[in-house]
C-alpha cells in the first residue's frame, strides 16, 4: 500500500480510536497504546466534534509519531465515527480502543497471537479490569466477573443473549470480517448489534483469558448517558436477533421465567410476532394461570413439550446455572433446543 506522507508503511494492525470530549483521559490512553509491546500499528483517532481540547491533544500526539493519524469530524456520534475511522484502516486487523481507558502493554501481541494461531476466528477480545475500583458496585463487579468468566468461542456464543459477550474497546477483529459487517445505528447499542450480527453469520469470537483492558467505569459513560444504551434498548436488540435466529422458524416459544426479565423480553418478542405458548415458574401463586394466553406450568412439565423451543430469561448467574443443569437433565441442548436471554 502507499504510504501516508510521514506515516508509516504497512501497519500489521490498525487502532480505531473514536474520541468525543475526553481531554482528562486522552493522554493517558495515548500513551497506553504507545507502550505496546507489538508495535506494527497505526492508530485512526476521529475526533468526533469535541468542544474541549481533545482535538488539540490528539493533533500534538500525531505531530510527534507518525503511527497516529487524526480526522476531525463534525459531531455524528460514535457510529458515525468509528464507520468514517473503519474507511481509512489498513492493518489486516483491526483493534478497538476508547479514549477513557488504557491497554496492557501485552494486549495488541496477544490478540495477535490468538487469532493468527486459530483461523477459524473472525475476532477477539479479552477480559477486563474495572476502574477506579472503590466506587464500584455490586453489581458492576458481578458483570466483570461474569465477562471473566468467558474463555472461549462457545463461551461467546452460547452466552451471547445474556449481555454482550466481549467488552467493546477489546474488540480485535479481522478487517475484512468487520469492513463486510460494519457499525450500524439502530437505536441500540452498536457493539452489541455488531457481535449478534456477526454470530448470526457464523463468525467464532474468541477471548484471550486475561485482563488486558483496564475499563473505565463512571456516570459520564456513553453507555451510562445515551439513549441507545438504556435497557429497553439492550432487550430489544436481543429480542430481534433471538426473533429472526433462534425463533426464525416458529411464532410461539416456551419461556422459562417471567420476572423483570422475562416480562420485558417477552413483551419486546411479542411486538416482533413471537408469542410464548408456556410459562415455566416456579411461583406457586403462578401456576397454573394464564399470562397472554400462555400456560403458566412447572418445570416438570417440559417432558410434554417436546418440539417447543426454550427462551430461559432469568437474571443472576447462579439462577441460571441450576435452569441449565435441568434442561441437560431433559436431554435438551443449548443453542438447539434453548437459549438463555437474561
Amino acid at each position: 500500500m502507499a504510504n501516508w506522507p510521514g506515516g508509516v508503511p504497512d501497519p500489521l494492525i490498525s487502532i480505531l480510536l473514536p474520541v468525543r470530549d475526553a481531554s482528562p483521559t486522552l493522554a493517558a490512553a495515548l500513551r497506553s497504546i504507545q507502550a505496546q509491546s507489538e508495535q506494527r500499528f497505526e492508530c485512526i483517532a476521529v475526533d468526533d466534534g469535541s468542544s474541549d481540547s481533545s482535538l488539540e491533544i490528539l493533533r500534538a500526539c500525531a505531530g510527534r509519531d507518525p503511527r497516529f493519524r487524526v480526522v476531525a469530524c463534525p459531531p455524528r456520534g460514535i457510529v458515525a465515527a468509528l464507520s468514517a475511522g473503519l474507511e481509512l484502516c489498513r492493518g489486516a486487523f483491526v483493534a478497538r480502543m476508547d479514549a477513557d481507558d488504557l491497554m496492557h502493554r501485552s494486549r495488541l501481541a496477544r490478540q495477535l497471537a490468538l487469532l493468527q494461531g486459530d483461523p477459524s476466528l473472525s475476532g477477539v477480545g479479552c477480559h477486563v479490569r474495572l476502574f477506579p475500583r472503590r466506587p464500584l458496585t455490586a453489581g458492576r463487579l458481578a458483570y466483570e466477573a461474569w465477562l471473566c468468566s468467558l474463555r472461549s468461542p462457545e463461551d461467546v456464543a452460547r452466552d451471547a443473549y445474556v449481555e454482550c459477550p466481549l467488552a467493546h474497546p477489546t474488540f480485535f477483529l479481522r478487517r475484512e470480517v468487520l469492513l463486510a459487517q460494519g457499525y450500524a445505528d439502530r437505536g441500540w447499542p452498536e457493539d452489541y448489534d455488531l457481535v449478534l450480527r456477526l454470530l448470526t453469520a457464523k463468525a467464532r469470537l474468541g477471548v484471550v483469558p486475561e485482563p488486558l483492558l483496564l475499563w473505565r467505569d463512571g456516570p459520564t459513560r456513553l453507555s451510562r448517558t445515551g439513549d441507545a444504551y438504556r435497557l429497553e434498548r439492550f432487550t430489544a436488540c436481543k429480542a430481534y436477533y433471538l426473533a429472526h435466529n433462534f425463533l426464525a422458524q416458529q411464532r410461539s416459544y416456551v419461556l422459562w421465567g417471567y420476572g423483570d426479565t422475562g416480562r420485558a423480553l417477552s413483551r419486546a418478542l411479542r411486538a416482533l410476532g413471537k408469542q410464548p405458548s408456556h410459562i415455566v415458574e416456579l411461583h406457586p401463586g403462578r401456576l397454573g394461570q394464564r399470562i397472554f394466553g400462555a400456560a403458566v406450568v412447572p418445570p416438570q412439565a417440559l417432558s410434554g413439550l417436546r418440539g417447543e423451543r426454550i427462551v430461559v430469561s432469568v437474571a443472576g448467574e447462579h439462577a441460571r446455572a441450576l435452569i441449565r443443569a435441568e434442561l441437560v437433565r431433559l436431554n435438551l441442548c443449548e443453542g438447539t433446543d434453548y437459549v438463555c436471554a437474561a
